[in-house]
């Protein structure tokens, strides 16, 4: 483990920036050409293909991940544990693909949809084939973040190339797959670079199985509980209501990807770190992700709850308004979630091998979510998803608290909150008298900058662990760069 983690981390924030700046290119248009029910089939769709994609990985991704980093060293045994890994998954796709088959055969429900979701589940295939499992557990986020960026920019093209009346929403599908999976197709030879994977029937499924099945109904459970809220919507509303929900979730998903780009950054080392039992390094890098988080988690939270009408009018449009409610109470979620299953689950529990008692965490929240969903849905339509989400946030939070192991440490947490805090203060001061400029584009901006920049100056003359270390890293590079010249 010898690549740096500042390195890969500014890595993987570019690849996430340019992961949301075409979002907020593609999807004003597609949302304004295709209109509310045709954005809502697609999410359908996509709500639907997610519970065979899942099966189909079976939980592998963070698994492979896991065990993969700790055999980076060693070609050989890399090679012997992909390849079983990889053979697992190729058995699990075949099964999974047999089953949407007869879904779609059988289940009259899914009908009008059948060609949509064949489409959309194109993206098994690829993501089966791909292995990009095995790039991340080598911290190759170079090749991820060129390769990542050269498919979105294919994807721009063929947008609007040919998405131009809301009948084109099967196209917009097929895009959508080759954005978020074409580049699986290179990693196939890419990945050789590293170890030499093939499918292979000597597997050892002692060793697999029960981390693997573990994980995967963590992942089932998790899916479920991110996609019931629009199959039920679907089921129980219609497409307008998918729509409406979908806007608001693809708007948080967004926020949420930012927040959390520094997740698949760290599993790979703090893994390696459980392997050798260095819990020093364990909590340090701990703790700088707990600051991470308030000091990214708390400024987006306020600042989308306050924007929320005017950020879904400038990327979706004035006639999805109504899921300005629905993203300021998801944005209460996320804030939620940053420190129940995306910081105490993945990077605390997951990496010690705790993912049974995770396992039941998330089994029991989506239970719990789906009972939720199906009274306050009747009641507020897709803000009762919403607020279900929330109460489910926060019952995750609330369990994974128990299992934290003695041995982590991490001095004076609440320090990395208020710092944070008095900088979302000024944030929320500046929303409050922006909202009286009259031109919504022009306010926008103007909140969003003038916010951002008071709030970095804050967080500065606050002393910041995670900005001042940012600013001291800056300085050097650019004074190692005059003084070389």
């Amino acid at each position: 483990m010898t690549k740096s983690i500042k390195k890969n981390t500014i890595l993987n924030a570019i690849k996430t920036f340019f992961s949301i700046i075409f979002p907020l290119i593609t999807f004003p248009y597609a949302s304004r050409v295709l209109l509310v029910d045709s954005i809502g089939k697609v999410n359908f769709g996509l709500s639907f293909v997610s519970y065979f994609s899942l099966l189909a990985s079976l939980g592998i991704n963070v698994y492979a991940i896991r065990e993969c980093s700790k055999l980076s060293d060693n070609r050989d045994m890399l090679s012997k544990i992909a390849s079983e890994i990889f053979s697992l998954n190729v058995f699990a796709m075949v099964f999974s693909y047999a089953l949407l088959a007869l879904f779609l055969i059988f289940y009259k429900e899914v009908e009008n949809y059948r060609v949509l979701i064949v489409v959309q589940s194109f993206s098994i295939l690829l993501a089966t084939l791909g292995t990009d499992w095995i790039n991340t557990a080598m911290e190759d986020f170079e090749y991820i973040t060129i390769r990542t960026i050269l498919f979105h920019i294919l994807s721009l093209i063929l947008l609007f190339a040919f998405i131009h009346s809301p009948e084109d929403y099967i196209k917009y599908a097929a895009i959508n797959v080759v954005s978020s999976g074409g580049y699986n197709l290179i990693n196939i030879v890419y990945r050789k670079k590293y170890c030499d994977i093939k499918f292979t029937s000597k597997v050892e499924i002692k060793k697999h199985y029960l981390p693997i099945i573990y994980l995967f109904v963590m992942l089932l459970s998790q899916t479920i509980f991110n996609n019931v809220d629009m199959t039920m919507l679907g089921i129980m509303k219609g497409d307008f209501s998918v729509g409406i929900y979908s806007t608001a979730y693809k708007i948080s998903s967004i926020i949420t990807q930012v927040i959390s780009s520094i997740l698949w950054v760290v599993m790979p080392r703090i893994s390696f770190y459980y392997k050798k039992n260095d819990f020093n390094e364990i909590n340090v890098l701990l703790k700088n992700i707990l600051y991470y988080n308030t000091t990214m988690g708390i400024p987006c939270v306020i600042g989308t709850i306050m924007l929320s009408k005017d950020i879904i009018y400038i990327i979706a449009g004035s006639q999805y308004l109504p899921a300005s409610l629905v993203l300021q109470i998801l944005m209460l979620s996320l804030f939620v979630s940053l420190f129940g299953g995306s910081f105490i689950g993945n990077i605390i529990l997951l990496p010690m091998g705790e993912e049974k008692y995770y396992m039941k965490v998330c089994v029991i929240a989506t239970m719990v979510n789906i009972i939720l969903n199906r009274i306050m849905i009747f009641k507020w339509s897709f803000a009762g998803a919403a607020i279900s989400t929330l109460i489910c946030s926060i019952l995750i939070f609330a369990l994974l608290l128990f299992k934290i192991d003695s041995r982590i440490h991490i001095e004076n947490p609440l320090s990395a909150f208020y710092k944070p805090f008095i900088g979302g203060v000024f944030v929320f001061i500046v929303c409050f008298f922006g909202s009286q400029i009259p031109d919504v584009y022009f306010r926008t901006f103007a909140i969003i900058a003038v916010s951002a920049i008071g709030y970095f100056l804050i967080q500065l003359m606050l002393k910041n662990e995670i900005c001042y270390k940012f600013m001291l890293e800056a300085k050097n590079t650019i004074l190692n760069g005059l003084y070389r010249k």
